[in-house]
């Protein structure tokens, strides 16, 4: 049978997304949407199309056997997933690939590359699933390196042990997220993290970018499950001990969550499990307005209750999911657990609705033992887009659309004039670049001192300008994000894209410290250069 491959363009497998007929209705939709003549669709790229410039260095024989030098491999791994990343893949440019791909069987592996890496000048991008949508798996653009190497740790994917007692298990950081579950549930255990992109992410991945699962409220970030990790780096391994919690210093293991890849390549975790949902309650209220709605959502987020989920959607999203016909805000809210019956929970939150003139649906507070409790009406429909979203994006590139995702985090306090500004800055900055478009947003997490907007982009883009439309509109709305105090990213992480805005939200002094550690663990600065900070010698 051939190999089942992903593709080195876009999102997923060659035999997943939307098939030609498809792209086509979509492509009718979105010019009738807009007003336009009939839009056409690049074809996607293929693999004999592609020119990418030799290997400037090749592996040494000794790691010959778990390398590739394939254009398939060497292009499927120099970009993520990103509007920007499918934009120039579609364009066939590939100005600075990986020069081969790596494909570490075990950990002594990743030591043996990192040796020849350090040795020989040559730069190492630690890479899960891809799914960066921040520039933050491709190739360094700058630095005296020799060459550059993607080291895909795709086999490291087992459940190596499970602690039943401690409810925890050490895990390899290649696992992507099916499978990790896939060898959880036998146990009845779940680690219960489930990004946008869990189909094709890793643990590692999740961990080095401080990752957000779907879980609105609790247990929000991959921060929440790590017990202790476990990396490779160029002066040896860093491993924190397994502890329940701890008060001695500075964390070592918050030291490597966020790392983005630049102080060691993590190998395997110990992670906090929890036993699988047996009970699950879920509802959607409609709102008469975005705003009334947050104020629901703060009034939820401060009682405690913990929601499983508690997006709220503005009619423009709720439009798009198909919860509604755009008349209405509407907050997808569920519970589930373990162990209880939740109608006591969902009857609180329901209330909190109602105090904010929120539509309550009639026997909405009943507990459901079945997993279609939380997949129904409004909350399954987008539950359903929410899925789908990442296989739209490759046929909106295909079609010219700019499209663009920011997501932040504010209190409460300033939160209103916060998104206020926001969107009519992003309303302007897409009127003067594009001409016309749209502006839509969601809460995708709820906090007690505030909550986490995302904010979503549609708009014609003007063919061969996409790329400066895309960096135009998100240098006005990124600008305008830090200078009202938000944060430059929520869940989705620095990389290269987010730098210029991250290097102004962070102190200053604490990105000396991040060098000084960096010198320490990679004195060469061989790991993924240039995201987070700059490799200077402190």
């Amino acid at each position: 049978m051939p190999e089942r491959r992903r593709k080195f363009y876009g999102w997923g497998y060659e035999d997943q997304g939307p098939n030609d007929e498809q792209k086509k209705h979509m492509a009718e939709r979105m010019a009738k949407r807009f007003g336009l003549a009939e839009l056409t669709l690049t074809p996607v790229p293929r693999e004999a199309e592609l020119r990418l410039r030799e290997p400037r260095v090749k592996p040494p024989d000794s790691l010959a056997e778990i390398c590739s030098m394939t254009p398939h491999a060497r292009a499927e791994h120099s970009y993520g997933r990103s509007f920007r990343d499918i934009v120039r893949a579609f364009r066939r440019d590939y100005p600075n690939p990986f020069d081969f791909v790596a494909y570490p069987r075990d950990e002594a592996d990743v030591v043996r590359l990192l040796e020849w890496c350090d040795a020989c000048d040559v730069a190492a991008s630690p890479y899960g699933g891809g799914s960066s949508v921040v520039g933050g798996v491709e190739p360094p653009a700058h630095g005296d390196y020799r060459g550059a190497v993607s080291i895909d740790l795709g086999r490291l994917d087992r459940v190596v042990e499970i602690d039943r007692a401690s409810r925890a298990a050490r895990i390899q950081a290649g696992v992507f997220g099916p499978a990790l579950e896939d060898q959880l549930r036998p146990h009845g255990l779940t680690l219960r993290h489930f990004p946008q992109s869990f189909e094709f992410s890793a643990l590692g991945g999740w961990i080095a970018t401080r990752s957000g699962g779907h879980y609105a409220t609790l247990y929000t970030h991959i921060d929440d499950f790590v017990e202790s990790v476990r990396a490779v780096t160029p002066r040896g391994i860093y491993e924190s001990r397994r502890l329940p919690g701890s008060g001695a210093g500075p964390s070592p293991d918050r030291m490597l969550i966020g790392s983005e890849g630049i102080l060691g390549v993590i190998t395997e975790a110990w992670m906090r499990l929890q036993e699988r949902p047996k009970f699950r309650a879920g509802a959607s209220v409609a709102f008469p307005d975005f705003m009334t709605g947050a104020r629901a959502v703060r009034a939820i987020a401060q009682a405690g209750l913990y929601p499983a989920n508690c997006r709220l959607l503005d009619p423009g999203e709720a439009a798009n999911a198909g919860a509604n016909q755009g008349e209405a805000a509407v907050m997808v809210l569920a519970f589930e657990s373990a162990d209880h019956d939740l109608e006591a929970w969902m009857k609180r939150a329901l209330e909190c609705c109602a105090d904010f003139g929120g539509r309550v649906p009639q026997e909405a507070a009943r507990t459901r033992t079945d997993a279609d409790a939380t997949h129904e009406g409004a909350a399954g429909a987008w539950r359903d887009a929410f899925l789908k979203a990442p296989y739209l994006r490759d046929a909106l590139v295909a079609m010219g659309m700019v499209s663009e995702t920011f997501e932040t985090a504010i209190t409460w306090d300033r939160f209103e004039n916060f998104h206020t500004r926001l969107m009519e800055r992003a309303h302007q900055a897409v009127r003067e670049v594009c001409g016309q478009g749209t502006v839509t947003v969601r809460f995708t997490h709820a906090y007690p001192d505030g909550p986490a907007p995302y904010y979503t982009i549609l708009a014609p883009g003007k063919r061969g300008s996409e790329l400066e439309q895309w960096d135009e509109i998100k240098r006005a709305v990124s600008d305008t994000l830090i200078d009202l105090g938000g944060t430059i990213t929520h869940h989705h992480a620095v990389g290269r894209d987010h730098r210029q805005w991250y290097d102004r939200q962070r102190p200053e002094l604490f990105a000396a410290a991040l060098r000084a550690a960096k010198h320490a663990l990679d004195p060469n600065a061989i790991l993924n250069p240039g995201v987070l900070i700059d490799p200077e010698s402190p």
